[in-house]
């Protein structure tokens, strides 16, 4: 480990993209994929890897949803809502928005009270137990259309678990415009939720455009494709419109070819407030740790470089500003105590 590497270790952190199912740690799938023999899902935590590798992003939601497949019923959910918290803890994450797809398990008849129950339950061991704040946001996934995005928003301006607080838009891009979920997404809103879409993943920059312009995208899922676009980049550093970035993520999923040329020093060029994230990290290889490592290098960022990236997803989450003002405060005192 690289004294870079050792001091990401230790920071504290917040997370701001990444996937409630996808971040099932291979452990956690092979059980799951045991109890449920059914699946395709292979029940070896080693042969995990080679059924986690992708040939495009169509591949990556037919693998994704197959591990889906895996929680069907509410101990189920408890289980990996609390053991992805223990994970999270392991790297000094103090605080994550994990996006949770509610529909996903509802339509496999988990019933929706119970659903929100067992996150919730989890939520609230993991911040006694493991010093984790867990909130939530409740994304629609894209490819399943609109009855999905009714069900996810029904659920979540009735049910209103105490942990939530957004609302976004996920799954494949192609062929499923933004514009169409604006009546959801207005709904949401109107409830008191923030607008998180994915957009801009493996679409040019007109997606993120009606992300912004339709669903009032308060921050913007991935955006790689906002580099190609310099009035967009100006635009989202004007009005302070967070990125949440997901190196290896786009590689997994090809949206970008090779790791250098990711589009993450353009957006920091321009001005644009950059979150970095790890998605579905153990389907990915990778975790929050080694996702700050990989952008300290594009970055070239030391340890007070990385530790203000960190700052910056503290300043684009929707914690309140005494929780901001503690973690930035635990962030500083760790910077300044920090000997190699």
């Amino acid at each position: 480990m690289s004294v870079l590497d050792s001091f990401i270790a230790g920071l504290p952190k917040a997370e701001l993209h990444v996937h409630h199912v996808g971040s099932a740690s291979p452990r956690i799938v092979a059980e799951l994929a045991a109890r449920h023999p059914d699946s395709p899902v292979p029940t070896d935590p080693e042969a995990l890897a080679d059924f986690f590798t992708f040939r495009d992003f169509a591949h990556f939601v037919q693998v994704y949803l197959s591990v889906v497949d895996l929680i069907r019923d509410a101990e189920d959910v408890r289980l990996l809502t609390y053991e992805v918290a223990r994970d999270m803890a392991r790297q000094n994450i103090r605080y994550a928005e994990l996006t949770v797809t509610p529909f996903s398990s509802t339509r496999r008849g988990i019933p929706d009270a119970a659903f929100v129950e067992a996150i919730e339950d989890a939520r609230k061991s993991a911040a006694t137990e493991l010093g984790v704040e867990l909130r939530w946001c409740f994304d629609i996934p894209g490819e399943a259309g609109l009855d999905a995005a009714e069900e996810t928003t029904r659920i979540a301006c009735e049910l209103k678990p105490e942990g939530l607080v957004s609302f976004g838009l996920g799954g494949p891009e192609i062929g499923v415009p933004r514009p169409q979920f604006k009546p959801y997404f207005d709904r949401a809103i109107a409830e008191g939720l923030h607008s998180v879409p994915h957009a801009g993943e493996t679409t040019g920059p007109q997606t993120i455009w009606d992300a912004l312009n339709d669903l009032r995208a308060e921050r913007i899922g991935h955006g790689t494709s906002a580099a190609q676009d310099p009035k967009l980049l100006a635009h989202l550093a004007e009005h302070r419109i967070p990125l949440e970035v997901c190196p290896t993520s786009n590689l997994a999923t090809r949206a970008v070819a090779d790791l250098d040329e990711h589009p993450v020093k353009e957006m920091v060029a321009a001005g644009v407030l950059v979150t970095i994230n790890s998605d579905d990290p153990p389907m990915f290889g990778t975790d929050l740790n080694r996702e700050y490592g990989v952008a300290a290098r594009l970055l070239e960022l030391d340890a007070k470089g990385v530790a203000e990236l960190a700052k910056n997803a503290v300043d684009a989450s929707f914690m309140d500003g005494a929780g901001k003002a503690a973690l930035r405060a635990e962030i500083d005192t760790y910077t300044t105590s920090w000997r190699p």
